[in-house]
């Protein structure tokens, strides 16, 4: 049986965790599997949802580390991940995506020489600005086992030198997740609470330090999203970073006059409910990008580059940057266009069976 430490810090962590930990679970001669909860999203509240949602079984290890510098925050989860594993001498750790916590564990592994499987692995945006991106160069140089959810992340390890044993494109986890709850999520009424119709509103997530914490581009994007609002109601759950930039940069009464709601940010299941019959989603994240593209839902990123260049291949979703002009334009261009069933394209293995497969290479290499 393999004893494998399953490590989760932040929101994105938990939706790719579970699918795989329930597989585990479902497979219990084979796999003895452990939660390690860094504490990296110190938001309780928001965490026991998730956990909730997702059915995830409590974590067996919480380190609650909190919030702090990337420095500081990425060291006080070695500090206090190093004991659990010297503990527990797991066969596998699993890390996934790109925060703190993903290298953080990694390196920890590393230099105790336990194994680390990445998830998520091979993802580049090109730009080292992003702490992400830094994060996921890191955790791919030091893993043994590199799982990949597109075939451009295999060439983009094979480019940095990652030999071709170490490397398997097992599909994206994340489209686990969502296929598993949407059906979950029918039982949310938020659409109801929010007074919403099926396709007749906008989504929208905003919380990159990039695109939030300069006053300039915030006040540019926010004369877009005005400007998209005038056409349908844009739908904001708020990132608690970008409320209290909004109320530093004095921005409430535009958006307060504007046709944008701000609103609590949501439970997983709620938040699924609310983008999975939006019209037009906009936003600086990762996953949203992946899960629009998966239901084909239009998707407008406001970055100027995506570390998940399949999504916009795959025709769903466009990179549109911070200009207000573009984003408009964009924005328009897809409320206008009629959506034809034959534009759909879902990446190879975005089937719902991705824990299967890491699952079944696991424990091909015990």
């Amino acid at each position: 049986m393999l004893k494998i430490v399953n490590i989760v810090g932040a929101r994105p962590n938990f939706m790719k965790i579970a699918p795989i930990v329930r597989e585990m679970r479902r497979r219990e001669n084979d796999f003895q599997p452990l939660i390690v909860h860094t504490g990296q999203h110190y938001d309780q509240a928001m965490s026991d949802s998730f956990f909730n949602d997702l059915g995830i079984p409590k974590p067996d290890f919480h380190l609650e580390v909190g919030s702090a510098s990337h420095a500081v925050q990425t060291a006080k989860i070695m500090t206090a991940f190093e004991p659990v594993v010297l503990e527990e001498k797991p066969d596998w750790v699993l890390v996934v995506g790109d925060v703190n916590s993903t290298i953080a564990c990694a390196l920890v592994c590393a230099k105790l020489g336990i194994k680390v499987a990445h998830v998520e692995a091979g993802l580049r945006s090109r730009d080292r600005t992003m702490p992400e991106e830094i994060n996921r160069l890191l955790t791919d140089q030091i893993s043994d086992l590199l799982l990949t959810t597109s075939q451009d992340a295999d060439e983009n390890l094979k480019d940095e030198g990652i030999t071709h044993d170490k490397i398997r494109f097992v599909g994206n986890v994340m489209i686990d997740s969502l296929f598993y709850s949407l059906k979950l999520a029918e039982s949310s009424t938020v659409r109801e609470d929010l007074n919403l119709n099926k396709k007749d509103y906008a989504v929208l997530t905003l919380h990159r330090p990039s695109n939030v914490d300069e006053k300039q581009t915030f006040s540019g994007l926010l004369e877009a999203l005005c400007k998209i609002s005038e056409k349908l109601p844009v739908i904001f759950p708020a990132h608690p970073r970008t409320l209290s930039r909004i109320a530093e940069f004095g921005f409430t009464e535009r958006i307060e006059s504007s046709n944008i709601k701000l609103i609590e940010p949501l439970g997983y299941l709620d938040f699924m409910r609310l983008y999975s019959g939006a019209k037009l989603v906009l936003t600086d994240s990762g996953g949203l990008q992946e899960e629009t593209t998966a239901l084909s839902i239009p998707c407008l990123t406001l970055r100027e580059n995506t570390e998940r260049p399949i999504t916009i291949e795959m025709g769903t979703n466009v990179l549109v940057g911070t200009n207000s002009e573009k984003i408009k334009q964009t924005a328009f261009e897809v409320l206008a266009r009629k959506a034809d069933s034959k534009d759909k394209k879902i990446p190879p293995l975005w089937d719902g069976r991705t824990a299967e497969r890491i699952c079944d290479i696991l424990f091909e290499m015990k």
